[in-house]
This record gives structure tokens, sequence and C-alpha cells, in this order.
């Protein structure tokens, strides 16, 4: 393989993956132009053609089949290089790629990377908000703060705390509406999730199943908001409970365990001072602000 071809393979792969030249492009933050010249160059430089064009976009030839595992191969040893050149720093600035839900970044984590951003002034945070999990070992991100049971990918995890779930509407919606509620909660909102539960079976065991199922949002963060403006009741992580001052949790209900919260890291960055130092900053502000909203209940 020529040494050139190093620069051409990542467009290679972002359109093999993304099927068209434009969704290639912006899957890798490039110019479509630059992209389509790179195709064309890689194709003179094999002497074969690697994809067929259609208006259905581009799919790989069988010449393209048979570079794409070496491709994906030469991409996969370069991040493994990138990873173990950056774990040998040992200094206190830098950036980090952090990636995480919106549920959490407003207004339980935001004010986490101004506290850091104080304390350590020469360390850059690049914020990834995206409900999609980013791939660590991919480099898709550095440190990633992920809501699951279990982890099961090949990389640096550490438990942080389990989001406890209660039932909360807000102080409003509880003097204004609850008091006319009928039986089984009749007349009062769920808010709820899509395709969270088909037979809505929360809905039956909880203290209000003829409250109607209504404004399903998938997005934590919208469904909160809605909340906080008296649309409803819902489901909600107690950690969010100190950030939405009129937000109360609804009377006659229990706190179940929900998924545990993980920080997520490449293993060849644990030893790098300022990734050590972001995520050591997370995990003690955080379990504070858990503890912290669980003595207020």
């Amino acid at each position: 393989m020529r040494t050139f071809d190093w620069e051409l393979l990542p467009h290679f792969l972002a359109v093999a993956r993304a099927g068209s030249l434009r969704a290639a492009a912006q899957s890798i933050g490039a110019n479509y132009g630059t992209v389509n010249r790179s195709i064309q160059a890689l194709e003179a430089s094999y002497g074969v053609r690697l994809f067929h064009r259609s208006r259905r976009g581009f799919s790989l030839t069988e010449a393209g089949e048979a570079l794409l595992p070496m491709a994906e191969g030469a991409e996969q040893k370069i991040f493994a290089a990138r990873k173990r050149v950056e774990g040998l720093d040992r200094s206190e600035s830098g950036k980090i790629r952090f990636s995480l839900t919106p549920t959490l970044a407003y207004d339980i984590v935001a004010p986490l990377i101004v506290r850091f951003a104080d304390r350590y002034p020469e360390i850059d945070i690049e914020l990834r908000l995206t409900s999609k999990v980013e791939s660590i070992t991919n480099d898709e991100t550095d440190v990633s703060l992920r809501a699951a049971r279990d982890v099961a990918d090949d990389v640096v995890a550490r438990k942080l705390l389990q989001l406890d779930i209660g039932v909360y509407a807000s102080e409003e919606y509880l003097k204004s509406v609850f008091p006319s509620a009928g039986p089984g909660g009749s007349g009062l909102t769920w808010i709820g999730m899509p395709g969270g539960d088909g037979g809505h079976g929360w809905q039956s065991h909880s203290p209000f199943p003829n409250a109607a199922v209504r404004h399903e949002v998938s997005d934590g963060q919208m469904r909160t908001r809605l909340v906080s403006l008296n649309a409803g009741m819902s489901h909600l992580p107690v950690l969010l409970e100190p950030a939405f001052p009129n937000l109360r949790r609804v009377p006659g209900t229990d706190i179940s365990p929900g998924p545990w919260l993980w920080i997520l890291l490449h293993s060849d960055l644990r030893k790098t001072v300022r990734v050590r130092r972001f995520v050591d900053f997370l995990t003690e502000e955080l379990r504070a602000l858990h503890k912290h909203s669980m003595t207020q209940l």
C-alpha cells in the first residue's frame, strides 16, 4: 500500500459505511468534493473501481469488498497507536472528548464542567451530547457517561452510583390537578417513553392505573421539562430533583432502583493525567450530588 493511501482510506471507509458521498463527508466533517477526489484517487492508485455508482448511492464492488476489512484493520491499528501515545501524556492540559446523554447534560453535568474548568483551566472539554452510545474503542470519544444495567465493552468502566427512579410532578400540578382526580388517578396524565412498555405494565402497578398516558417523549430532558411545566407526572431519576426546585415526588409512590451510572474510558487513557483528573472529579461530584438528593427524600 502506498504511503499516500493512508490519507485516503478514511474517506473510503466513510463512503462504504454511509453509502453516499454527501453523507460520508458529513460523518467525518469533510468537504464533499474532497471525499469525491479521494475516492477517485484511490481507485486510480489501485487501477480498479471500488464502488458502484447509482441513483441509490454508492455500493462496494468486489474489489471494494476485498479492501474493506484491510482498511478497517488499518483504522483500528491507527486508533490503538493514538491511544497508546496519548496515554503517555503527563500534563494537566489538552482536550478531552466527553460523551453523555442530554438528560444529564444540561442541569446535572453543566455546573460540574464549569467547576472543573475553574480548577483545571488548561484542560478543555469537548462535550458530545448524544443518546447514541459512542464507541470508545473506535475512537469516537475519550470518556463516556452512560446509564446501563451492565457494561460489556472492552473499556475501563467505573461504576458510580445507581440511578434511583421516582414518580414526579410539579408542585403546581399536585396542588391544582390531583385534588380533582377520580378513582385510580382518572383525570391525571402520565408522560411516558415511546416503546418503554407496550402494555403499560408500570401504569397498572402504580397507584394511578386509570391515568392517561400522553406526550410520550424519548428525551429525558424534555420529559423533565414537561413535568416542570405542569404537563403531568413521569418517572424520573432522583438525581434530577435538586436541579428542578418545583419538582415534587408524587405522594403514595415509591423509589425504585434504576440503571447504574458508569464512567467509561479507553484503557490506554487511564494513566493520562488530564483524563484521570476529569474522571476523578466527575466521580466525586456526582456521588456527592446523589448522596445529597437521597438525603432529601
